[in-house]
C-alpha cells in the first residue's frame, strides 16, 4: 500500500487516497472466499468447489470487494498514520473506492478529521491573580450561625404568633365558594417569614392566638399556576399551636452536641480548617483556569468542530445523569426550564470550545516537553481510582481504555508544568484589577412539595463544562 494523494480541507478535514495492490486485494479477497464459497452455489461445481475466479465471473468482480476491504481497513489507516504521521482525532470513513477489475488493485478515498496544527505563545513563567485562600472571622461565625439555626428547637409558648415562629396550622382555601386543589392542609407547621405560602397570607397569620380561627382573603399572583392566577380566594385558618424558636447556647455542650469536639475553640478551629481548605481548591482552580486562559487567547489554532461537538454530548449526558439522580425526567426538567433539548445542548458551546481549545494546548505543550506516560504511572491511575470508588483495579481495566487514560494523565501532567513554572500574583497587589475573586458557591436548595405556596424553580446554569478526565471525574 502507498499513499498517492493527499487532499487538506477546511476545519481540519482531511482525504487521503490510498492505493492497494492488486496482491494485497487479492489476499484479502481470497480469505473471504474461502470463509463464503460453501454459501455460493455455481452449476456444474459440487458445493464450495468452484475456484474464485469462476465465483466472481458468477456473482460479479466486486462480490468479495465490502468484506475484503473491512479486512484491509486497518492496514490503510496504519499506512496512513505511519507515512503521513496524521493524529486522527475520529472515526475514519471510506469515503469512495475505485475498484480495477483488469489486473489492477484499488484506490480507497479515506476521509478524517486530524489534530490541528497548534501553535503556542509562552506557557511557561506565565502569571495570573490568585485570591488569598485565608478565612475570616466573620465567615466562620457565619457558618457557626447557620449550624446553630439548624439545630434549633422549637417549643409551644401561649401568646400571639410571630415572625420567625413556626404555627402549626389546619387551613383550606376557596374559590367562588367551593374548594381548590392543593388549597387544603391540616397540622402544617408553617414558619412565619419564609415566604413560603403566597403573598399576605403569613402575614395575617401573625398575631393569631392558639385555637382561633380566622377567614384569610387573598388573591393569587398572576404569575400563578392556571386556574388560580390572579383569582380571589379565601382561607379558612385554624392556628392550632404557636412555636418559638429556641435557639442552642454556644458554648462547649453545643459543639460536642453537633460535632466530635469537647470544646468550642477545638471546633470553630476544625470549621476554619475545613472552609480554608475549601478556598484553597477554589483559588487553585480559579488559578489554573486564569492560566489556560492566557495561554489559549495566544494560541493559534483551528478547532475541529467534532471535538466541540464530542464536548457537547459529554456535557448533555452530565446534565440528564444529575437529573436523574434526584429522581427527575430530564425531558421534563428541561420543559420545566423553558427550553429543549436541542437548546439546552447548544447552550453548552461557548465552554465545549473554550475546553477544546484547553486540550489542544495541553496536547501541544507535552509534545513539545516530551512529556511520556509509563506504564507504571497508568498501573498506579488504576490502582488509586480502584481505591477511590472501592472497585477491582481490574474492572478498570476492562471499562477505562488504556490509551485514552494514557493521554489523560499526559494532559494532567502538562497542566502539572504550567502550573509548576506559574507566578500568582497576589489579588491586593494587582493594581490592574486582573482575574476575579473566588466566590463561594451557594448552598444547594432541596425542592418540595408546598401546599398554595408560591411555584417556582432553581434554574441551573446551562452547559456544564464537560471534564477531560477518564477515571473518578463525576461521569463514571
Amino acid at each position: 500500500m502507498k499513499i498517492i494523494q493527499c487532499d487538506k480541507k477546511e476545519n481540519s478535514k482531511v482525504e487521503v487516497l490510498v492505493e492497494v495492490s492488486r496482491e494485497e486485494y487479492d489476499l484479502a479477497a481470497g480469505k473471504i472466499f474461502m470463509k463464503v464459497r460453501k454459501s455460493m452455489p455455481v452449476p456444474g461445481f459440487r458445493n464450495g468447489k468452484a475456484p474464485r475466479r469462476v465465483v466472481e465471473r458468477i456473482y460479479g468482480a466486486t462480490v468479495f470487494l465490502s468484506d475484503a476491504l473491512e479486512l484491509l481497513y486497518p492496514d490503510i489507516l496504519k499506512t496512513i498514520s505511519d507515512e503521513d504521521d496524521y493524529k486522527i482525532v475520529d472515526q475514519p470513513v471510506i469515503a469512495d473506492v475505485d475498484f480495477k477489475e483488469e489486473g489492477g488493485g484499488l484506490s480507497v478515498t479515506v476521509a478524517f478529521t486530524a489534530y490541528p496544527e497548534v501553535e503556542l505563545g509562552e506557557y511557561k513563567g506565565i502569571s495570573a491573580t490568585k485570591v488569598s485562600s485565608e478565612v475570616p472571622e466573620s465567615e466562620i461565625d457565619a457558618e457557626i450561625a447557620e449550624i446553630r439555626l439548624r439545630n434549633a428547637r422549637f417549643e409551644g409558648v401561649d401568646r400571639p404568633a410571630e415572625d420567625g415562629d413556626t404555627a402549626v396550622i389546619d387551613f383550606e382555601g376557596f374559590l367562588d365558594g367551593e374548594p381548590f386543589d392543593g388549597g387544603k392542609g391540616d397540622g402544617f407547621e408553617l414558619e412565619l417569614g419564609s415566604g413560603l405560602f403566597i403573598p399576605g397570607f403569613e402575614e395575617k397569620v401573625v398575631g393569631m392566638t392558639a385555637g382561633e380561627t380566622r377567614d384569610i382573603d387573598l388573591v393569587f399572583p398572576d404569575e400563578y399556576e392556571p386556574g388560580l392566577a390572579g383569582k380571589a380566594v379565601v382561607f379558612k385558618v385554624s392556628l392550632i399551636e404557636v412555636r418559638e424558636k429556641q435557639m442552642p447556647d454556644l458554648d462547649d455542650e453545643f459543639a460536642k452536641d453537633v460535632s466530635e469536639f469537647d470544646t468550642l475553640s477545638e471546633y470553630k478551629a476544625d470549621i476554619r480548617a475545613k472552609l480554608e481548605e475549601e478556598r484553597r481548591k477554589e483559588a487553585d482552580e480559579a488559578f489554573e483556569g486564569a492560566l489556560m486562559d492566557k495561554i489559549i487567547d495566544n494560541m493559534d489554532a483551528d478547532v475541529p468542530e467534532m471535538m466541540i461537538e464530542k464536548r457537547m454530548d459529554a456535557a448533555m449526558k452530565s446534565f440528564a445523569q444529575r437529573v436523574a439522580a434526584l429522581d427527575m425526567d430530564p425531558m421534563q426538567y428541561l420543559q420545566m426550564m423553558g427550553t429543549t433539548p436541542e437548546a439546552f445542548r447548544e447552550s453548552s458551546r461557548s465552554s465545549s470550545i473554550r475546553q477544546a481549545r484547553i486540550a489542544l494546548a495541553l496536547d501541544k505543550i507535552a509534545e513539545l516537553e516530551g512529556i511520556e506516560i509509563s506504564d507504571e504511572e497508568i498501573e498506579g491511575e488504576y490502582a488509586a481510582a480502584a481505591e477511590r470508588l472501592g472497585k477491582e483495579a481490574g474492572e478498570l481495566r476492562d471499562n477505562v481504555d488504556r490509551d485514552d487514560l494514557a493521554h489523560d494523565l499526559k494532559l494532567r501532567a502538562a497542566l502539572k508544568l504550567v502550573m509548576d513554572n506559574a507566578v500568582a500574583v497576589d489579588a491586593a497587589d494587582n493594581e490592574d484589577g486582573e482575574g476575579a475573586a473566588v466566590k463561594k458557591p451557594a448552598a444547594k436548595k432541596t425542592a418540595q412539595k408546598k401546599p398554595a405556596a408560591k411555584q417556582s424553580a432553581d434554574k441551573e446554569p446551562a452547559g456544564e463544562k464537560p471534564d477531560d478526565g477518564m477515571i473518578d471525574k463525576g461521569d463514571e
